[in-house]
Protein backbone atom coordinates (compact mmCIF):
# COMPACT_ATOMS: atom_id res chain seq x y z
CA UNK A 1 0.00 0.00 0.00
CA UNK A 2 1.52 3.17 -1.11
CA UNK A 3 1.36 6.69 0.76
CA UNK A 4 -1.77 8.17 -0.40
CA UNK A 5 -1.34 11.74 -1.73
CA UNK A 6 -3.67 14.51 0.16
CA UNK A 7 -5.84 16.03 -2.10
CA UNK A 8 -4.40 19.24 -1.41
CA UNK A 9 -1.08 20.53 -1.37
CA UNK A 10 -0.04 21.14 2.19
CA UNK A 11 1.44 24.54 2.93
CA UNK A 12 4.80 22.91 5.23
CA UNK A 13 5.41 26.20 6.25
CA UNK A 14 2.66 26.49 8.90
CA UNK A 15 2.57 24.23 11.94
CA UNK A 16 1.11 21.16 10.95
CA UNK A 17 1.26 21.55 7.43
CA UNK A 18 -2.28 22.90 6.70
CA UNK A 19 -3.79 22.56 3.41
CA UNK A 20 -3.90 24.99 1.08
CA UNK A 21 -6.90 25.35 -1.42
CA UNK A 22 -4.07 24.45 -3.95
CA UNK A 23 -5.16 20.75 -5.53
CA UNK A 24 -2.06 18.15 -5.61
CA UNK A 25 -1.38 17.43 -8.86
CA UNK A 26 -2.56 13.99 -9.70
CA UNK A 27 -5.63 14.56 -7.63
CA UNK A 28 -7.89 17.16 -9.84
CA UNK A 29 -10.30 13.71 -10.61
CA UNK A 30 -11.31 13.90 -6.67
CA UNK A 31 -12.79 17.94 -7.30
CA UNK A 32 -14.52 16.68 -10.85
CA UNK A 33 -16.63 14.26 -8.82
CA UNK A 34 -14.63 10.96 -10.08
CA UNK A 35 -14.66 7.86 -8.02
CA UNK A 36 -16.31 7.28 -4.17
CA UNK A 37 -15.22 8.61 -0.43
CA UNK A 38 -14.69 6.22 2.29
CA UNK A 39 -13.87 6.53 5.54
CA UNK A 40 -10.59 6.85 6.66
CA UNK A 41 -10.14 5.16 10.15
CA UNK A 42 -7.44 6.23 12.61
CA UNK A 43 -5.25 3.26 13.43
CA UNK A 44 -1.74 1.67 11.95
CA UNK A 45 -2.35 -0.29 8.07
CA UNK A 46 -1.49 -3.88 8.29
CA UNK A 47 -1.66 -6.34 4.96
CA UNK A 48 -3.35 -9.62 4.96
CA UNK A 49 -2.03 -12.16 2.37
CA UNK A 50 -2.80 -16.27 2.49
CA UNK A 51 -3.27 -15.91 6.02
CA UNK A 52 -0.46 -14.25 7.09
CA UNK A 53 -0.88 -10.50 8.77
CA UNK A 54 1.74 -7.74 8.31
CA UNK A 55 2.52 -4.08 10.07
CA UNK A 56 3.28 -1.05 8.31
CA UNK A 57 6.85 -0.20 8.53
CA UNK A 58 8.20 2.91 7.40
CA UNK A 59 11.88 2.65 6.68
CA UNK A 60 12.53 6.93 7.17
CA UNK A 61 15.45 8.58 6.00
CA UNK A 62 18.20 6.79 7.75
CA UNK A 63 16.84 4.01 9.59
CA UNK A 64 17.57 0.66 8.74
CA UNK A 65 14.67 -1.93 7.45
CA UNK A 66 14.35 -5.18 8.96
CA UNK A 67 15.84 -7.98 6.83
CA UNK A 68 12.27 -9.23 6.08
CA UNK A 69 10.80 -6.11 4.56
CA UNK A 70 9.24 -5.57 1.54
CA UNK A 71 8.90 -2.10 0.04
CA UNK A 72 5.51 -1.12 -0.85
CA UNK A 73 7.13 1.99 -3.04
CA UNK A 74 10.19 3.44 -4.00
CA UNK A 75 11.60 6.18 -1.06
CA UNK A 76 10.25 9.36 -1.44
CA UNK A 77 13.06 11.96 -2.51
CA UNK A 78 11.69 14.46 -1.15
CA UNK A 79 10.85 13.16 2.73
CA UNK A 80 12.74 9.99 3.19
CA UNK A 81 10.13 7.85 3.56
CA UNK A 82 10.18 4.29 2.47
CA UNK A 83 6.58 2.16 3.15
CA UNK A 84 6.35 -1.48 3.17
CA UNK A 85 5.52 -4.26 4.81
CA UNK A 86 6.97 -6.76 8.02
CA UNK A 87 5.89 -9.75 9.35
CA UNK A 88 3.77 -8.60 12.59
CA UNK A 89 5.66 -10.57 14.56
CA UNK A 90 7.29 -8.37 16.50
CA UNK A 91 6.61 -7.64 20.06
CA UNK A 92 5.46 -4.11 19.01
CA UNK A 93 2.69 -5.69 16.96
CA UNK A 94 1.03 -7.58 19.76
CA UNK A 95 -2.06 -5.77 19.60
CA UNK A 96 -2.22 -6.34 15.64
CA UNK A 97 -2.44 -10.04 16.17
CA UNK A 98 -4.83 -9.70 18.85
CA UNK A 99 -7.27 -7.79 16.70
CA UNK A 100 -6.22 -10.27 13.41
CA UNK A 101 -7.16 -13.44 15.73
CA UNK A 102 -10.84 -11.71 16.12
CA UNK A 103 -10.96 -13.29 12.52
CA UNK A 104 -12.09 -16.91 11.49
CA UNK A 105 -10.51 -15.85 7.86
CA UNK A 106 -10.08 -12.67 5.93
CA UNK A 107 -10.12 -12.05 2.42
CA UNK A 108 -6.03 -10.82 1.33
CA UNK A 109 -6.32 -7.05 1.30
CA UNK A 110 -4.90 -3.92 3.30
CA UNK A 111 -7.12 -3.22 6.98
CA UNK A 112 -6.45 -0.44 9.63
CA UNK A 113 -5.84 -1.77 13.10
CA UNK A 114 -7.74 0.26 15.86
CA UNK A 115 -8.44 -0.57 19.41
CA UNK A 116 -7.53 0.13 22.85
CA UNK A 117 -3.56 0.40 22.60
CA UNK A 118 -3.18 1.38 19.11
CA UNK A 119 -2.59 4.60 18.46
CA UNK A 120 -4.36 6.09 21.65
CA UNK A 121 -7.64 4.69 19.99
CA UNK A 122 -8.98 7.45 18.63
CA UNK A 123 -11.31 5.18 17.38
CA UNK A 124 -12.87 4.85 21.10
CA UNK A 125 -13.11 0.80 20.29
CA UNK A 126 -13.08 -1.41 23.42
CA UNK A 127 -11.32 -4.15 21.59
CA UNK A 128 -9.01 -4.42 18.75
CA UNK A 129 -10.25 -4.65 15.61
CA UNK A 130 -9.61 -4.72 11.41
CA UNK A 131 -10.86 -2.83 8.82
CA UNK A 132 -10.42 -3.35 5.66
CA UNK A 133 -10.03 -0.25 3.51
CA UNK A 134 -12.11 1.30 1.43
CA UNK A 135 -15.39 -0.85 2.47
CA UNK A 136 -17.40 2.04 4.51
CA UNK A 137 -18.44 4.11 1.20
CA UNK A 138 -20.01 7.48 2.13
CA UNK A 139 -22.28 9.02 0.03
CA UNK A 140 -22.61 12.95 -0.59
CA UNK A 141 -19.58 13.97 -0.05
CA UNK A 142 -18.44 17.35 -0.97
CA UNK A 143 -15.13 17.75 -3.02
CA UNK A 144 -14.50 21.78 -2.98
CA UNK A 145 -12.42 23.13 -0.54
CA UNK A 146 -14.31 25.04 1.72
CA UNK A 147 -17.56 22.67 1.62
CA UNK A 148 -15.17 19.70 2.57
CA UNK A 149 -13.91 21.34 5.09
CA UNK A 150 -17.11 22.30 6.64
CA UNK A 151 -18.69 18.92 6.09
CA UNK A 152 -16.26 17.14 8.15
CA UNK A 153 -16.05 19.74 11.04
CA UNK A 154 -18.73 18.17 13.31
CA UNK A 155 -17.69 14.44 12.22
CA UNK A 156 -16.10 12.41 15.11
CA UNK A 157 -13.58 11.13 12.61
CA UNK A 158 -10.00 11.28 10.78
CA UNK A 159 -11.02 11.77 7.16
CA UNK A 160 -11.79 9.94 3.61
CA UNK A 161 -9.80 8.53 1.13
CA UNK A 162 -11.27 8.84 -2.70
CA UNK A 163 -10.88 5.84 -4.64
CA UNK A 164 -10.63 6.38 -8.27
CA UNK A 165 -11.83 3.43 -10.57
CA UNK A 166 -8.37 2.83 -11.86
CA UNK A 167 -6.89 2.74 -8.44
CA UNK A 168 -5.87 5.96 -7.77
CA UNK A 169 -6.41 7.30 -4.50
CA UNK A 170 -6.14 10.84 -2.58
CA UNK A 171 -7.27 11.83 1.50
CA UNK A 172 -8.50 14.66 2.79
CA UNK A 173 -8.27 14.61 6.70
CA UNK A 174 -9.32 16.94 9.53
CA UNK A 175 -5.99 17.26 10.90
CA UNK A 176 -5.21 18.82 6.84
CA UNK A 177 -7.74 21.66 7.53
CA UNK A 178 -5.95 22.26 11.16
CA UNK A 179 -9.17 20.38 12.75
CA UNK A 180 -8.90 18.55 16.04
CA UNK A 181 -10.79 15.28 16.30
Amino acid sequence: MKKIPSVWVRDLSLPGAIYKPEVTPGCEWVLCGVGVATRKWDGTAVLVRNGTVYARFDAKRGKTHPVNFEPCQDPDPNTGHWPGWVPATRPEDKWIREAFARYERLPDGTYEACGPKIGGNPEKLSAHLLYRHGDMVWEDVPRAFEELRAFITPLDLEGFVFHHPDGRMAKATKQGFGLRR
